[in-house]
């Protein structure tokens, strides 16, 4: 289920995309030419069989006076022709349109040599528009934003304000420390600091070129209400964009150099969008930095042009580029040392670079009682201190945020797999601690 969305919340962002985008009533309108919007009807008609008025509309996201200029206009060149009417029953009637013979001839040739069978694509010129419109860099973040969006992360005063002002610098910023200390957990959540809406198109089209921008495993959609009603009226914002949540990107490890561009897959004859396309007007996060297959030096000299003059280059293959605005805020998370991943020239171009490390023992209790809660165990002070003091102090092990919970975890696997209840003991805590950590004993 859609998250509603009350539109009188956020007018003045909603009104200005309603001037830059409102619902097109004419093919010119659109913003795409004719033949490419026939074509497409074709593709969809070609798919389907048979289809009528509202179901064509719906399909490519276009008003009804827009979708009988294009069948009025395929119809004359004879692709197209009226097989009956539907609804008879209910009183309403509607046209039902099926190709011809020389329109399946038309569709099979265009799905040869663009497999996109969807919305009607948004043209990159307003698409332009739309991401400087719907910016990230608005610099709005105060301090109560911050500690409202971290709400229960256990982190200092300065961490929380050295991370609003960058988030609110418009450069990219680099997270380092040691491995379990929340970097990912903390930059994920920054995310919440944009509340407002947005808009992402379906698709947008780069002259013939039609490139799918939403991605439900990326956005999350919203239910506009502005946007409810009847399909066929000439009202509110253009069809073509999806009202979401601003979009956030984590990848790691797996992370290739071809996910940074547009990809064309010769089987579907389809344009995949690249990963800081789908994170538009968003948060990109890049992941366990430096354990990527590709050099670190060529991962980060990809964003050396962007991170400088906020435009990407797309290359669409053949020597065709495209120049988009590069509106984002790319975080770099990693556990190794930021100097054996780049110079120090190169890293004066990221800006912020934030250290996460390891607790101190009050910042660990905090971490400790906030899980127990959550598990619904009784806190209890005597555990704790029996495990700072006889299993952290006594190995020299250093006080990591995310040991609380797993170790928690693991005492209650033992617990339930020996039929126990109740509070834990120190002896379930030191069985979770000896299975936890690596063991060289044995050594």
């Amino acid at each position: 289920m859609h998250v509603i969305v009350d539109s009188d919340a956020y007018p003045s962002e909603r009104d200005a995309v309603q001037r830059l985008a409102p619902q097109p009533c004419t093919i010119r309108d659109t913003g795409l030419a004719e033949s490419f919007l026939g074509e497409l009807v074709c593709k969809h008609l070609y798919d389907a069989g048979v289809l009528d008025m509202s179901r064509l509309v719906e399909r490519l996201a276009l008003t009804g006076a827009v979708m009988e200029e294009i069948l009025s206009f395929l119809r004359k060149d004879g692709r197209v022709e009226v097989l009956g009417q539907t609804g008879m029953q209910t009183g309403g009637q509607s046209l039902r349109y099926g190709l011809t013979e020389r329109g399946r001839s038309a569709a099979r040739d265009a799905l040869s040599r663009s497999g996109y069978i969807g919305a009607a694509p948004f043209p990159v010129s307003t698409y332009r528009s739309l991401l400087k419109l719907q910016t990230i860099h608005h610099g709005r973040i105060n301090a109560d934003d911050m500690r409202a969006a971290l709400a229960g992360v256990v982190l200092t005063d300065r961490m929380l304000d050295q991370l609003g002002v960058a988030m609110n610098s418009g450069r990219a910023i680099m997270i380092y420390g040691p491995a379990g200390t929340g970097k990912t957990y903390v930059s994920s959540r920054l995310i919440r600091l944009f509340a407002e809406a947005i808009w992402v198109p379906h698709a947008i089209a780069i002259n013939e070129a039609v490139i799918e921008i939403y991605d439900p495993q990326v956005h999350q959609r919203l239910d506009d209400k502005g946007q409810q009603g009847n399909l066929m009226l000439n009202e509110g914002i253009d069809r073509r964009l999806l009202c979401c949540k601003r979009p956030i990107v984590i990848t790691g490890g797996e992370l290739s150099m071809e996910q940074l561009d547009v990809r064309y897959d010769p089987f579907t004859r389809q344009y995949q969008a690249a990963l800081q396309l789908k994170a538009s007007n968003g948060l990109f996060i890049i992941d366990d930095m430096g354990r990527q297959r590709m050099a670190p030096a060529e991962l980060l000299n990809r964003w050396i042009v962007p991170m400088e003059e906020k435009r990407d280059f797309i290359n669409l293959g053949g020597g065709r580029h495209c120049e988009l605005p590069f509106d984002l805020i790319l975080v770099f998370s990693t556990n190794l040392n930021p100097l054996e991943l780049a110079d120090e020239a190169f890293l004066r171009r990221i800006g912020y670079k934030l250290q996460f490390g390891y607790l101190k023992p009050e910042e660990y209790e905090r971490i400790w009682q906030q899980e127990s809660e959550r598990l619904g165990i009784r806190h209890d002070p005597l555990l704790l201190r029996y495990v700072l003091q006889r299993l952290y102090a006594s190995e020299g092990m250093p006080l990591v945020p995310c040991h609380p919970r797993d170790l928690l975890n693991m005492a209650l696997d033992r617990q339930r797999y020996m039929g126990g209840s109740g509070p834990l003991s120190p002896q379930e805590l030191e069985w979770a601690w000896h299975n936890y950590f690596v063991q060289l004993d044995f050594l």
